[in-house]
């Protein structure tokens, strides 16, 4: 029975070591994350995010634990370098994995101090960006430095390491024109985080749209648009084109409510009535309400309404309220208010003079006055537009009109004999 034992012995021990180590890496998470939660038990949100560190956390614990049970209960075989080897990769990845997850704690633990739904939220939309930013530039370099501690644990590798770092002066002027462009919009990402130029959840004008901040990665913004589309924008378009941010100090905004309206408006009347309904709803936010004359050309008076509202949603509520409220005040309070074509007519034209002539008294007819129109005349058409040039205003011009007037009364009397006769 001993000579069975005695060859399994330097198998068991490896293993229970290994299980030992195992236990104690889950045991050390436990004690840990209790230990955590203990210390921060005002943070309500830090329990649930703490759950995206559990498994990382317990990986590495254990992974260092087998490590040290293996160094201390094997011997050094080739076996053993291979399994030590493949450990430490696997190592590194879950610290990796770890420092992640403690990223994000970090963003919670930070983002819910500050919160971004109450009506001055422009320090904490600032800091969300700012911390949103960090914590993907920091995940970004996680992983790069686990990537290259992993590669280099490769014997290869680190020969390989060694000749590019004599070419690395090479390598990084062709690697920096291969990507001018990332790396241009990366630091226009980094700028727009740390020179509050946006933030997230910020009202901007861009491309003639109005939208929110929606995201702000290190490469680009996104821009949720009012008709809930999103519009997608380098980071380089908001360091270099102009645009408009509403609340790059405060929300509050103004705005105006423009009518063109007849010059019988009332305008003290619209003025009462503006106020009404300023007070009768909380959309204003009292601090500009006004109504002035502002134009007065082309027949029509307009008016204009200035007001305030707490952000530019509500403002653009505010405005059409005032604009139909005010309509239907003017349809049913004043009519005569509504915008008027007017047109005037003129007396006749004297001949030749291009000026009103006296009227004539009634019961005088055209004959009387001396004047005969073009249907009296034979031959004549009523509507002649050559008639003020060519056959009137002279008597060189009436001899040229009797030209045009064809065959007198008496030709035509003969004409009518000579029909009757035949038949």
């Amino acid at each position: 029975m001993q000579d069975v034992l005695d060859p399994a012995m330097p198998l068991l021990a490896p293993i229970l070591a290994v299980a030992l180590a195992v236990a104690g890496g889950l045991l050390a998470s436990w004690l840990l994350r209790r230990i955590v939660l203990r210390f921060n038990r005002n943070q309500p949100a830090l329990r649930e995010t703490s759950r995206v560190a559990r498994l990382p956390l317990r990986l590495a614990l254990c992974l260092i634990g087998v490590r040290i049970a293996l160094g201390l209960t094997t011997e050094d075989a080739g076996w053993r370098r291979n399994l030590d080897h493949a450990l430490q990769i696997a190592l590194i990845g879950s610290i990796a994995w770890l420092a992640i997850a403690v990223l994000l704690i970090i963003e919670t633990m930070v983002l819910t101090r500050y919160r971004v739904d109450v009506a001055d939220n422009r320090r904490a939309r600032r800091l969300r960006t700012q911390v949103i930013l960090a914590r993907r530039i920091g995940v970004a370099l996680i992983v790069i430095v686990a990537l290259g501690i992993a590669m280099l644990t490769f014997p290869a590798i680190q020969a390989l390491g060694a000749g590019l770092l004599a070419s690395a002066g090479v390598i990084s002027i062709v690697a920096g024109l291969a990507a001018q462009t990332s790396l241009v919009n990366v630091f226009a990402g980094i700028q727009l985080a740390f020179t509050d130029a946006i933030r997230v959840d910020d009202v901007v004008v861009v491309q003639k749209e109005w939208g929110r901040i929606e995201e702000i990665t290190l490469t680009y913004v996104v821009v949720h648009i009012w008709d809930d589309r999103r519009l997608i924008l380098p980071s380089t378009y908001f360091t270099t084109t102009p645009f408009e941010n509403w609340t790059r100090r405060q929300s509050e905004v103004m705005g105006t409510v423009e009518f063109d309206l007849d010059w019988r408006a009332p305008v003290e009347d619209m003025r009462a009535e503006l106020k009404r309904v300023l007070a009768g709803t909380e959309l204003w936010d009292e601090r500009v309400g006004i109504l002035q004359i502002t134009d007065a050309t082309a027949g029509f008076v307009r008016v204009r309404i200035l007001v305030s509202a707490a952000d530019s949603a509500t403002l653009f509520d505010l405005r059409c309220l005032i604009r139909e409220e005010l309509v239907l005040f003017l349809q049913q309070e004043h009519p005569t208010a509504l915008p008027h074509v007017r047109l005037e007519s003129l007396g006749a034209v004297s001949l030749g003079s291009g000026t009103p002539g006296p009227a004539a008294p009634s019961g005088t007819s055209a004959k009387q006055q001396g004047k005969v129109s073009a249907a009296d005349e034979p031959g004549r058409h009523p509507a002649d537009p050559h008639d003020s040039q060519l056959f009137t205003g002279s008597i060189e011009a009436i001899q040229r009109s009797k030209a045009f007037t064809g065959p007198g009364e008496e030709v035509f009397e003969d004409r009518d004999k000579s029909i009757a006769s035949q038949n």
